[in-house]
């Protein structure tokens, strides 16, 4: 396989893992997107955080952020809080039943994953691993030069 032959590949078959991640997410919890499972999954990571912080951190418009946090806070899973550092600042943080649904979701996700990949030897699964470690990692072109970081996968 030629490396633009490999390129399209990858292309396509990440495209296909992002749909089956979207589907999946809808079966394992109605009420929880993909985005919101991923930023209540942030929220949880960095003990809460602003909506200017996960819209920088996902590069996503703080409009879309608003939305998503709104349909959290709606549905009891996020709530607001002062920053105790800066009182003019609300922290966006996981009540009781977000900790309780994101725990649920993410083992449901684990053991999807695990049926998924349990034929794979381990050597394999290490360097699939490494690989998209090191996809993930790729910051862009630098600034001024290429496409925007919101349009590359």
């Amino acid at each position: 396989m030629e490396a633009a032959e490999a390129v399209e590949t990858i292309q396509r078959e990440m495209t296909s893992f992002a749909r089956r991640a979207r589907a999946s997410a809808g079966r394992l919890h109605p009420e929880l997107s993909l985005v919101s499972y991923t930023l209540l999954g942030h929220l949880e990571e960095s003990g809460g955080c602003r909506a200017t912080d996960l819209a920088a951190h996902y590069a996503l418009d703080k409009s879309t952020v608003s939305r998503q946090v709104g349909a959290l806070e709606r549905a009891g899973l996020i709530e607001r809080r002062q920053d105790p550092e800066d009182h003019r600042v609300q922290v966006l943080d996981l009540t009781d039943a977000g900790r309780h649904i994101l725990a649920q979701v993410t083992e449901s996700r684990r053991t999807a994953f695990r049926e998924r990949l349990a034929q794979w030897p381990e050597a394999d699964l290490e360097r699939f691993a490494e690989y998209l470690v090191r996809y993930n990692a790729w910051r862009g072109p630098a600034a001024g030069s290429g496409p925007h970081p919101t349009t590359a996968p």
